[in-house]
Order: C-alpha cells, then sequence, then structure tokens
C-alpha cells in the first residue's frame, strides 16, 4: 500500500493508483458488522435525528424530563430535545 506525504496531498496526488482506496473498503466491510448503527449526538442538527440518537423509548424518557426540569426550552443549544407542550 502507498501512503502519500503531506507534499504530494497538497499538489493532490494520493497514490499512484489510489492503492490506498481497496484496503480501506476492505477493512471497513470486515468491520461493519460490528459497528453500532448509532449517531454522534453533540451536532445533530434537528429533532429527528435526536429521536434516531436515542431511540424511541429513550427519546421519550427524555422528553419526560424535559417537561420537568426545563418545560420552557431554555437549553436549547445543544443536542435539544423539545419539551412535549412544543411537539
Amino acid at each position: 500500500m502507498h501512503c502519500s506525504t503531506p507534499s504530494s496531498r497538497r499538489r493532490g496526488r494520493t497514490g499512484e493508483r489510489g492503492d490506498h482506496i481497496a484496503p480501506c473498503r476492505a477493512n471497513w466491510e470486515a468491520i461493519a458488522p460490528f459497528a453500532d448503527a448509532g449517531v454522534y449526538v453533540n451536532n445533530l442538527g434537528s429533532e429527528d435525528r435526536a429521536r434516531e440518537a436515542y431511540g424511541e423509548e429513550k427519546y421519550r424518557r427524555l422528553v419526560a424530563l424535559k417537561d420537568r426540569v426545563d418545560p420552557e426550552n431554555v437549553f436549547h443549544l445543544n443536542a435539544n430535545i423539545l419539551p412535549s407542550l412544543t411537539t
């Protein structure tokens, strides 16, 4: 496998024939069955993505917690869970 140097990456060359792509794809295919289907929750961007990240049961629990702790949605700049009053 050919690895590019920083100077060759700046010039747009990653290897003579892109030899690095096939091993990367093979590695991904080997580990894909063990990969979790979840998502990274730090920057979801939408309520739908939050539901997907947490799953429906956990999401309902988070909404109940949000209803008790932050019903006016003051803390909304994170992976936002909307209170049930606004959904």
